[in-house]
């Protein structure tokens, strides 16, 4: 997807969002949702699949996150589906993502860990970003089963790899 694109659609979704007042809530929806998409190979196939009609589609969308999401976000990804730009959500999402932490003033955090962080586990990783960094920091947790233990943070171009798998690497070299 062309940034170009990308930028339209998370503008869009922004807008909306706003006007409705639940701009956190949508943008933390299609992180998480964009996040189970890259995730399930099968989902992403059916939601994008242009035999099934629109109309089951969308209601798929709807059966899965009914009572788990806003009604802007379940319109929003239903107009994705709908389109034919579903599989483009996670690039959406993540442009969404960045926008509104810079309107707030804050930075994003993509930590990757091998199994979902704690609230308090989030809560105190975002207090040592936020003093590391200077400036509030907004977690945004992907479990990430290829990574065997510990963290890979990325903030913007930086990437602070305190992974398992990178000490076990950094030991082996040393030796």
């Amino acid at each position: 997807m062309s940034d170009n694109r990308a930028s339209a659609y998370a503008d869009a979704a922004l807008a909306i969002a706003s006007a409705e007042g639940d701009t956190a809530e949508v943008t933390d929806e299609l992180f998480r949702f964009g996040q189970v998409l890259l995730g399930n190979e099968e989902l992403r196939r059916t939601l994008s699949d242009p035999h099934l009609p629109v109309e089951k589609r969308s209601q798929i969308v709807e059966d899965l996150l009914d009572g788990r999401a806003t009604r802007t976000t379940v319109s929003f990804v239903s107009m994705l589906v709908a389109s034919g730009r579903i599989g483009e959500l996670p690039a959406i999402a993540e442009e969404i993502t960045q926008r509104a932490a810079a309107a707030s003033g804050e930075t994003v955090a993509e930590v990757r860990s091998a199994v979902a962080l704690t609230d308090a586990q989030v809560s105190e990783l975002q207090q040592a970003l936020t003093n590391r960094m200077g400036r509030p920091v907004t977690v945004r947790n992907v479990v990430d089963e290829s990574v065997m233990g510990g963290v890979v943070t990325r903030i913007g171009d930086s990437v602070l790899d305190g992974s398992v798998r990178t000490r076990l690497n950094q030991l082996r070299e040393a030796f």
